[in-house]
């Protein structure tokens, strides 16, 4: 209830113990050293033991100095003394120093980040480690009107996929599945529409103080103190990454690109069922193409596809793709394939391409379609809304065969390795799978009725 709603309280515990946290002390070498690394200042006191530098440090909470190592020449060594006892990491610099992920501008930031770290881990791991057993997530505002856009999408999504089914100029139906599989495929698909979407976490470097917004814990540290979804916007902690539920809204401001991103991710930040690419093409298509010889066989010039492909990237489903501004049906039939070839994930994803080659390797009709179209309630729902929406589409453009020589198997010739990728980029594994590809569309594009 948006009555009952209050803003988090976020917890300052971490914040304060940051605050608390020793302050570096660089300790200077009181003679010029010979062979000094250029990136080393004068906190680097050359070949000593870690005897010698424990005798420097002693007694100074925060206290650094750099040394080389005594056995391994070349090789060097932060010195840092912590807990009233001296602390050695191996140090490294490829343009930024680091001795763990996190990588410095200056040796300082590396030693203030280190010394916040070390002592709010002892000061507070109990705490830590019990930090994302009541999470604020539920409450928080994000979550609260996130589910209200998912309910709102998902009744509207059920509503608009009764599709019309696609039946033969004679009108004569084939059956061509058991009943008991029709049945399953009826009932399943009406639960299929829950367009989850699992955040896409990236490091990140807060400017100024930060909480987390999933356990409301200060993010602690100079620099990468948790992780960012690109996708959304969404800030955790790196640990409270690992519980936050798959349920990304993506927004729009943050979508850069149309081709080449993530198809669940476009869908989910236009709040569509399909790619609008794919709808906007289909609709072209189907409004002045349906009989154009060899449509999708025939390439259009490559040029203007990227036209097409870039007015998409910058005007989203205001692009301009009518016949005035390209007459030619196969430019707009090259930039739908080459939309397909671009998503980083096929739209027959690299989890489920092998289950789909075993299905078409089966020798019986009536089992390998069954196969399959278990194999297709394993696809995320965006893909498999986008294949059943281009099957339907397909099937149409079949029924078109007389004028425009296209089947389903040579749509499925052209179709196959547009739509399934095998994970490895092997060229002999593509080349072994390629019949199968051919055969998995073409089937889907016959059997479309029954399978989706």
């Amino acid at each position: 209830d948006a009555e009952e709603y209050q803003p988090p309280i976020w917890k300052s515990y971490l914040y304060q113990l940051q605050q608390e946290a020793p302050r570096p002390k660089r300790i200077i070498c009181p003679r010029e050293v010979e062979n000094r690394p250029k990136y080393y200042g004068r906190e680097f006191h050359g070949i000593i033991s870690r005897e010698q530098a424990d005798e420097i440090l002693a007694g100074v909470e925060g206290a650094y100095i750099l040394r080389e190592s005594q056995r391994q020449p070349g090789c060097y060594t932060l010195a840092l003394r912590f807990g009233n006892q001296t602390l050695n990491y191996r140090l490294f610099y490829d343009g930024k120093h680091f001795v763990g992920e996190k990588r410095f501008e200056s040796i300082h930031d590396l030693v203030t980040d280190g010394l916040i770290t070390l002592y709010i881990e002892t000061k507070a791991s109990e705490y830590i480690s019990k930090m994302t057993t009541n999470p604020i997530y539920e409450h928080i505002g994000y979550a609260t009107l996130l589910r209200e856009k998912v309910s709102r999408r998902l009744s509207r999504t059920k509503n608009e996929s009764r599709k019309a089914s696609v039946t033969s100029e004679e009108n004569t139906p084939v059956e061509k599945i058991t009943s008991l599989v029709r049945r399953a495929a009826l009932t399943q698909n009406d639960n299929h529409f829950n367009y989850e979407k699992a955040h896409n976490f990236k490091v990140h470097t807060f400017r100024g103080p930060h909480w987390c917004e999933y356990c409301a814990n200060f993010m602690w540290g100079l620099i990468a103190q948790g992780v960012r979804c690109s996708d959304c916007g969404l800030n955790v902690h790196k640990q409270c990454s690992k519980y936050v539920p798959n349920d990304c809204q993506p927004d729009l401001k943050r979508i850069k690109r149309v081709y080449c991103c993530d198809l669940t991710t476009l869908v989910k930040a236009h709040n569509t069922q399909r790619p609008m690419v794919v709808d906007s093409c289909i609709r072209e298509i189907e409004a002045r193409g349906l009989k154009s010889e060899g449509l999708y066989r025939v390439s259009g010039f490559t040029e203007h596809i990227e036209d097409v492909k870039m007015a998409f990237d910058r005007d989203g489903d205001k692009a301009d793709i009518s016949s005035s501004i390209y007459p030619d049906i196969n430019i707009i039939a090259g930039a739908l394939k080459l939309y397909f070839r671009d998503l980083p994930i096929p739209v027959i994803t690299y989890d489920t391409y092998s289950k789909f080659i075993e299905a078409a390797k089966i020798s019986n009709p009536d089992e390998r379609l069954e196969a399959i179209h278990e194999v297709l309630m394993l696809l995320p729902a965006a893909h498999y809304e986008t294949l059943r929406y281009l099957m339907i589409h397909l099937k149409k453009v079949t029924l078109h065969e007389k004028e425009n020589f296209m089947n389903a198997e040579n749509l499925g010739i052209v179709f196959g390795p547009t739509l399934m990728r095998p994970p490895e980029d092997s060229t002999l594994a593509t080349l072994n799978d390629m019949r199968y590809q051919k055969l998995i569309v073409q089937i889907l594009i016959e059997n479309e009725d029954v399978l989706f």
